[in-house]
C-alpha cells in the first residue's frame, strides 16, 4: 500500500496552568500534527515536537515528505533509516537528536496507518503485549509549597500511587520547602523528583543527602546531560536512586549509560529516540544491562500518549510510574479513548493503529490559534 501524501498542521496548545521547572515557566506548547495518506484513503496520524522553531520544523517535515511519497507504508523501518541517512547524516553532521524529533512523528503515522489497514493495534503488529495496564505517575503542578501540597491532596483523594515533583527551582530552601510540604500531604506514597539538569555534581550530592530523609523514590537527571561521569559520580555518592533522562536521547546514549552504570533506571521516550521500534531497541539494551525503562513524555498531546502506551505494553522491563503529560494542556485534541489513569493505571482498548480518534473541533481551534 503506497503513501500518496504527508500533510503537516501546526498546533499551539495553551497550558491549563503555568508550567514551572528548572528551565523557566511555560504557558503553552506547540506540535506539528502529521497526516499520512495512503492510496486507499487510509490516514495515519502522528505528531512531532517543534524545538527550536515551529515554522522551521514544518518546512523540514515538508522536505522529508518527499522521501515518503510512493513508498510502501509497510517499510517503516527502512524508510526511517533512509531519511536519517539521506536527509541528515549525508550533510556531514551527527544530528541524531534533531532528526529523532521529526522521525518519531513520521514513525507514529506510519504505524498508525499500518494498524488501521490490518484492523489491529500496533502492539499486535510488533509481537504482542506483556501487560494490559500501564502505570503512570501523578504530575504535581504549582509554584509554592501550598499550591503543590493542595495538588498533592487531590492526588491522594484520587488514589494515586506515585507522585512526581519538579525541583532545582529558585534555591535550596525552595526545593526543601516544597518537598517537605508534599511529603506531609501524601504520607507513605512514592515521591519522585526531577531536577532537569539543575545542579552541578557538588550541589546534587548535597541536595540528595538533605532530601534522603523524605524517602525519595528517585531523582531524575540531577546533573547536566552531557556528562555521564557527573551522573555516575552522584549515583555512587548518595543513597537515593538516580535516573537518566536528558542524558538518554539516542540508542547509543542508552548503551553508554548501561555500560558506565551511570544510572539506576533510564527514562526515555519515542520523541527522543526516534519512534516506536527504536524505543523497543532501547528497552532491549537496558534489559540486557538489568535496568528498567521509564517512558519519558514531553510537551505533547494525547497522540503521543497513545503511542507511548502502545510501547509501554510491549516493553518487558517497564517501570510502573511512567510519565504522562497530555493533561497539562488546556484542550484535549483526542476525542477517544479516555486517557486519564485511574488510581495511577491506564488500560486502553485494543483499537486499530495507535487506537485514538481526533476531536476535530478542538484541532481546528488550536490550529487557528497557532
Amino acid at each position: 500500500m503506497k503513501i500518496t501524501a504527508l500533510r503537516t498542521r501546526p498546533l499551539t496548545l495553551p497550558l491549563a496552568q503555568p508550567y514551572h521547572w528548572t528551565q523557566g515557566i511555560r504557558r503553552s506548547f506547540s506540535v506539528n500534527l502529521i497526516e499520512l495518506e495512503l492510496e486507499d484513503g487510509t490516514i495515519g496520524i502522528g505528531e512531532a515536537t517543534v524545538a527550536p522553531d515551529q515554522q522551521a520544523s514544518v518546512l523540514i517535515l515538508q522536505r522529508l515528505a518527499e522521501k515518503l511519497v510512493g513508498e510502501s507504508v509497510f517499510d517503516a523501518a527502512p524508510i526511517r533509516d533512509r531519511i536519517l541517512r539521506e536527509s541528515y547524516m549525508a550533510f556531514g553532521a551527527n544530528t541524531n537528536r534533531a532528526a529523532n524529533q521529526m522521525l518519531a512523528g513520521i514513525d507514529f503515522a506510519l504505524w498508525d496507518a499500518q494498524g488501521k489497514l490490518a484492523g489491529r493495534p500496533v502492539t499486535a503488529l510488533l509481537g504482542g503485549a506483556h501487560r494490559r495496564k500501564v502505570g503512570y505517575f501523578f504530575f504535581l503542578q504549582g509554584d509554592t509549597p501550598e499550591e503543590l501540597a493542595n495538588h498533592a491532596a487531590e492526588g491522594v483523594a484520587a488514589g494515586e500511587r506515585v507522585f512526581y515533583l519538579k525541583v532545582g527551582r529558585v534555591n535550596e530552601k525552595a526545593d526543601l520547602d516544597i518537598v517537605r510540604a508534599v511529603r506531609a500531604e501524601i504520607g507513605d506514597a512514592r515521591l519522585r523528583l526531577d531536577a532537569n539538569e539543575g545542579w552541578d555534581p557538588y550541589r546534587a550530592v548535597r541536595m540528595c543527602r538533605l532530601l534522603e530523609k523524605y524517602d525519595i523514590d528517585f531523582i531524575e537527571q540531577p546533573t547536566p546531560s552531557w556528562s555521564l561521569e557527573a551522573l555516575r559520580h552522584v549515583r555512587e555518592s548518595v543513597g537515593i536512586p538516580i535516573v537518566a533522562d536528558q542524558a538518554a536521547f539516542t540508542l547509543y546514549d542508552v548503551y553508554e549509560i548501561c555500560r558506565m552504570r551511570a544510572a539506576d533506571m533510564i527514562c526515555i521516550g519515542p520523541r527522543e529516540v526516534g519512534g516506536i521500534q527504536p524505543m523497543l531497541k532501547a528497552a532491549a539494551v537496558a534489559e540486557a544491562a538489568g535496568l528498567s525503562i521509564c517512558i519519558h513524555s514531553s510537551f505533547t498531546t494525547g497522540i503521543t500518549t497513545c503511542a507511548e502506551h502502545q510501547i509501554a505494553r510491549m516493553i518487558p522491563n517497564l517501570d510502573d510510574g511512567n510519565q504522562i503529560m497530555w493533561q497539562l494542556a488546556r484542550d484535549n485534541i483526542v476525542a477517544a479513548p479516555g486517557l486519564a489513569p485511574v488510581n495511577g493505571w491506564l488500560d486502553l482498548p485494543d483499537a486499530p493503529g495507535l487506537g485514538f480518534s481526533l476531536a476535530d473541533d478542538v484541532v481546528g481551534a488550536v490550529t487557528n490559534a497557532g
